[in-house]
């Protein structure tokens, strides 16, 4: 395992600013969301909308990572996101969500997810998730990835890799008249097989014009999560394993989620819909 010492806070640059021009989700300047009340089965123009915001949303992520480099600050992915969203007439749909403060998520490392973009610099070595939604025609499209940076070890190297791989074979387990729980059943089989951890408290979720709907996409076998796929239904699958414990702690910003032990955790995700056959993918950049 890499032998780099652990994160701390690093120090916020000001609040990125959007274009007037650019409508913002329902939620900017609010303490928390509306809770959402529409279907979970979405129609056909609302998820064409979705795939449009899905592709910015890709793209941007595409545009940060292009920077990951050692003596890169998280704070400059940020910035790229940013101007990549808005310059494509997106809100980046984090920026003031439950007052979360930047527009992408970078978690590094331990983190497990919701890192803060900050003063941190990358090293060589690093794993660093990127995390980022588009808002655009009223719709949310949500997706993130683990990318190295510089040299990494192959311990590390090998959880991206099987991170990714548990993505795209839950994805492949999606039918319409299945249970969502086999999503969790495949990704937890497959991480199993490693050793390696798999997180419970943060899932996937319901997207469309919410970013979070309410229904929940857990990534282990969770007998109580009975709901009934079906054609139409948005969503996203976004497995977080671990080299250790699925156990977390979180930084007293009240957002930066670490693994208990401290040892390093991937995260791979996509906005999906239910198809009549399986899933089609939304954010494909």
């Amino acid at each position: 395992m890499s032998g780099q010492s652990l994160l701390v806070p690093g120090t916020l640059s000001p609040r990125r600013t959007v274009p007037a021009s650019i409508p913002r989700p329902e939620y900017v300047g609010k303490d928390a969301p509306a809770p959402y009340t529409g279907p979970e089965v979405q129609d056909a123009e609302t998820i064409e909308k979705m795939r449009i915001a899905g592709r910015i949303a890709a793209r941007a992520m595409a545009a940060a990572a292009e920077h990951i480099a050692p003596g890169v600050t998280t704070d400059k992915l940020d910035e790229v996101a940013h101007e990549y969203l808005c310059d494509h007439g997106a809100y980046p749909s984090t920026l003031g969500y439950r007052k979360f403060p930047k527009s992408l998520c970078t978690s590094v490392n331990e983190v497990i997810c919701h890192g803060i973009p900050d003063s941190t610099v990358l090293r060589d070595g690093d794993i660093v998730n990127l995390d980022v939604t588009a808002y655009i025609h009223g719709v949310h499209g949500d997706n993130n990835a683990t990318y190295l940076c510089g040299e990494v070890d192959e311990e590390s190297r090998l959880l991206v890799e099987r991170t990714r791989e548990s993505l795209n074979r839950a994805i492949r387990a999606v039918r319409p008249g299945r249970r969502i729980n086999v999503i969790g059943r495949v990704i937890e089989s497959y991480a199993k097989r490693f050793g390696y951890g798999v997180v419970r408290d943060f899932t996937g979720h319901g997207i469309n014009s919410s970013f979070h709907s309410g229904l929940i996409i857990p990534h282990y076998d969770d007998p109580r999560a009975t709901t009934v796929m079906k054609p139409g239904m948005t969503f996203t699958i976004e497995p977080m394993l671990t080299l250790g414990t699925h156990e977390w702690e979180m930084w007293q910003d009240g957002w930066t989620v670490v693994t208990k032990d401290r040892r390093r955790t991937a995260q791979f995700e996509h906005t999906l819909v239910v198809t009549e056959t399986g899933a089609d993918i939304l954010t494909l950049p």
